[in-house]
């Protein structure tokens, strides 16, 4: 499975804090392959960071963006821009890929304008709506993606679902604006999928930016498994306590940093709350965190939602806290 990180926070924040320090980082989640519950690959198949510049930095449009296929805890240029570089809004992603070569072009995250995207999971039969997908999409949208990965056609087809709403290229989005295309994004997949009788559900962790807010789905086309994991992590400021060792630190009611993760960067567990499944997250320029759910026939109660989590395993989409282990 992949792994995907995104934060937004108050103050600009060092990349290494997020991505190579902690002990438990999107980095280290990549090669330790201990905490994975499925025997499947590590996650080997390239990386890639976007961020928006600071105020400091130069004004350029849209966010910057490194992608390699190199493994991610490989890359010397990572580590080297990751202690020289802040921001206040960052999206990270390790890949295991499942549709697509290995190139640079099926390596998230991908941007359009001052957007950008990233996914973890799967589309289910994929190449059977593909053709559907693109005949849906205008010649524009359609010209977007430069791989052949399902997640980067989704985004095409996001693309697609804002233009009915605004202009994509515009420079700020409405919050409210960018999560009414995810939900309609979502049910044109779902629908896409049910419509050739997919035979296995799809797990659509959606994440998009415009620089100001986060909108963020974890979402699976069925009504009794789980998605894939996705958590997130609220506080005043997350910081270093000791080499290796983070902690989020809540000094006011005020949200001032929020992370979004598919694991803990740390194993603090009152730092980390999981956000259910058919859940759409919203992060605000004021960094507000907004929970909705997504209502539709996948949709669960969360009294009465017991979902199973064998799919999501058997996938490597599933993250458990590892339990202790007692010395002999």
């Amino acid at each position: 499975m992949c792994r995907l990180l995104v934060v937004k926070a108050e103050e600009p924040i060092q990349l290494s804090q997020l991505l190579t320090k902690p002990a438990h980082s999107i980095i280290n989640q990549a090669s330790d392959s201990r905490l994975r519950l499925d025997a499947g690959s590590i996650n080997a198949d390239g990386f890639g960071v976007g961020w928006y510049p600071t105020d400091e930095a130069p004004d350029s449009p849209g966010p910057c963006v490194f992608r390699s296929i190199t493994p991610a805890w490989s890359n010397l240029n990572l580590h080297r821009l990751a202690d020289k570089i802040k921001s206040c809004l960052v999206f990270a992603h390790v890949r295991a890929s499942t549709t697509g070569a290995l190139s640079e072009e099926n390596t998230h995250p991908w941007t359009y304008g001052n957007l950008v995207w990233m996914h973890n999971g799967c589309i289910s039969d994929f190449a059977k709506i593909k053709r559907r997908l693109q005949n849906d999409l205008s010649d524009e949208y359609f010209q977007v993606p430069q791989g052949n990965t399902d997640s980067e056609w989704a985004f095409a087809a996001f693309l697609q679902q804002l233009s009915k709403l605004t202009d994509p290229k515009k420079a700020t989005i409405p919050h409210a604006i960018l999560r009414q295309a995810m939900l309609n994004t979502v049910a044109v997949l779902t629908a896409y999928t049910k419509d050739v009788g997919a035979t296995e559900p799809s797990l659509m962790n959606f994440c998009v930016s415009d620089g100001t807010s986060v909108v963020a789905t974890r979402y699976i086309t069925s009504a009794n498994e789980e998605a894939a994991s996705l958590f997130f992590s609220t506080g005043s400021t997350f910081q270093e306590v000791e080499p290796g060792t983070f902690k989020m630190n809540k000094a006011d009611k005020r949200e001032r940093i929020v992370l979004i993760a598919s694991e803990p960067l740390t194993f603090e567990r009152a730092d980390w709350v999981e956000i259910p499944s058919q859940s759409c997250i919203v992060i605000t320029p004021r960094i507000n965190l907004l929970r909705y759910p997504i209502v539709n026939e996948f949709f669960q109660p969360s009294a009465t939602s017991h979902r199973a989590d064998g799919f999501a395993r058997a996938k490597g989409y599933r993250w458990a806290r590892p339990q202790a282990v007692e010395a002999n």
